[in-house]
């Protein structure tokens, strides 16, 4: 079994002058983010392997989520930076086998189509298409040997997190 888990960046500011990849996180992210790592170990969602893209906001995230993990792999990954699905699941699908849990930290909407596009059919699959909001969690479990198998509709939505859902 493979399990993958899509992790939106926490919710980032628009400081004047700033480019886009290098934006910081705003409070609100700040707060959410370590919430988000600690729901995630809470809950036994811990990943053999992280993926980020290079813009500020995600590594912030990754930054306030890994310390709920302990040692984890982790690599800063250029493709992922607002990467349409296409490029995110070549990023997965190179994933070695023998890491049965990824996480990739990303942006939207990305994410969100990457989710949509994995996930079959089923009762938290609805989820996805209202809303994939900063700091949201998607888990997509698939029956693959390796990550070059996963493809449309193939993964089981096991959990759609959100911030609010936290409270």
């Amino acid at each position: 079994m493979r399990r993958l888990m899509l992790l939106r960046h926490a919710k980032s500011d628009w400081p004047a002058g700033v480019e886009d990849h290098e934006r910081p996180l705003a409070k609100r992210g700040l707060r959410d983010a370590p919430r988000m790592g600690s729901a995630m170990a809470a809950r036994g969602l811990v990943p053999a392997l992280v993926l980020i893209s290079t813009a500020m906001r995600t590594r912030q995230t990754w930054d306030l989520v890994r310390p709920s993990f302990g040692v984890v792999a982790a690599r800063v990954e250029k493709a992922i930076y607002e990467a349409q699905p296409e490029a995110i699941l070549k990023v997965i699908r190179a994933t070695p086998a023998d890491m049965p849990s990824l996480l990739v930290i990303g942006h939207n909407p990305g994410l969100e189509l990457t989710a949509s596009f994995l996930a079959g059919d089923g009762p938290q699959h609805r989820a996805l298409s209202i809303r994939f909001p900063t700091c949201a969690l998607a888990v997509i479990d698939f029956e693959a040997e390796s990550w070059q198998e996963i493809g449309q509709g193939q993964g089981t939505l096991a959990l759609f997190l959100t911030p609010a859902g936290l409270d």
